[in-house]
């Protein structure tokens, strides 16, 4: 699933790409459920004529801003990518959903999987407003995470991955930045010190900006996997720690990395670098 370098890298990719202060005069949908929100007749009548005055992220959404107030919001899931299309170049099978511009261009939701959803909305917030902070906010102190983690009492893991706790986590970068902080993922949030809630703080947004700096993470070359809407790879791939290198010795301390299941997600660990039990 596209996690937070992935997605900012898709909204980069489309600011490029000119599609900011452009208007949409038409859609068709070839799969009703890719639209969430509101139906796919209704869908393709309101999106008629809507002028994009921003493209942006907020955790893992990318969120179309209209000139009238209403926002279209795509959420790509597991297998969602956009692809740029020329009116008239052939639709592949797994295109979903194209968005047809006044400068007879389309945006194409490619989803071999089928889960990626659209929602057209009033309001952005109806969506996204049980979101939690942005990891790369200047808002988003040592002191904020704390608070975040010491007021409950769950598994690292899958608070981490919780979107109301902190958007735009997933299970590629939770792994990186739970192994930058030397914490394993099974350890309880509230007991947490000082000093390990620093470090896990210093982890996520330098396992984040490194994903950024290389546009996100390709795991393989299915057509499942991310690709940008320039149809770039990820090359994050290539600077993972942990993630997906079971068998592999550990870049720090040359322990065999190993794959575990916590909160039933396929996790990687250190086991010498990122003890079960709190350091005493």
């Amino acid at each position: 699933m596209p996690e937070l370098p992935e997605v900012q890298t898709v909204v980069d990719d489309l600011i490029a790409a000119g599609f900011e202060k452009k208007t949409i005069v038409g859609a068709e949908v070839f799969w009703p459920r890719s639209i969430a929100r509101p139906s796919h007749t209704v869908f393709c009548k309101k999106i008629r004529n809507r002028e994009t005055v921003a493209i942006r992220r907020r955790g893992k959404y990318i969120v179309f801003d209209f000139a009238c107030g209403t926002s279209l919001l795509l959420h790509l899931r597991m297998s969602g990518r956009l692809h740029v299309a020329s009116a008239d170049s052939m639709r592949d099978k797994h295109e979903h959903v194209v968005v047809h511009y006044a400068d007879d261009r389309q945006l194409r939701l490619h989803d071999t999987r089928k889960f990626a959803r659209l929602y057209l909305v009033g309001s952005a917030d109806e969506i996204l407003k049980n979101l939690g902070p942005e990891p790369l906010d200047p808002g988003f102190t040592a002191s904020v995470l704390g608070t975040l983690l010491l007021s409950r009492k769950r598994q690292l893991k899958p608070l981490l991955l919780d979107q109301t706790v902190i958007a735009g986590l997933g299970n590629i970068y939770v792994d990186e930045a739970l192994w930058e902080a030397g914490l394993h993922p099974c350890r309880s949030s509230a007991d947490l010190t000082e000093g390990e809630i620093k470090a896990l703080h210093r982890a996520i947004p330098r396992v984040l900006k490194r994903g950024l700096r290389n546009l996100g993470t390709t795991l393989g070359t299915g057509q499942a996997n991310f690709y940008s809407v320039a149809r770039r790879r990820g090359r994050n791939r290539d600077r993972l720690n942990v993630f997906r290198r079971t068998g592999l010795p550990c870049p720090r301390c040359s322990t065999t990395v190993e794959r575990i299941i916590v909160g039933q997600r396929s996790t990687h660990v250190c086991p010498v670098c990122q003890p079960q039990q709190k350091k005493r």
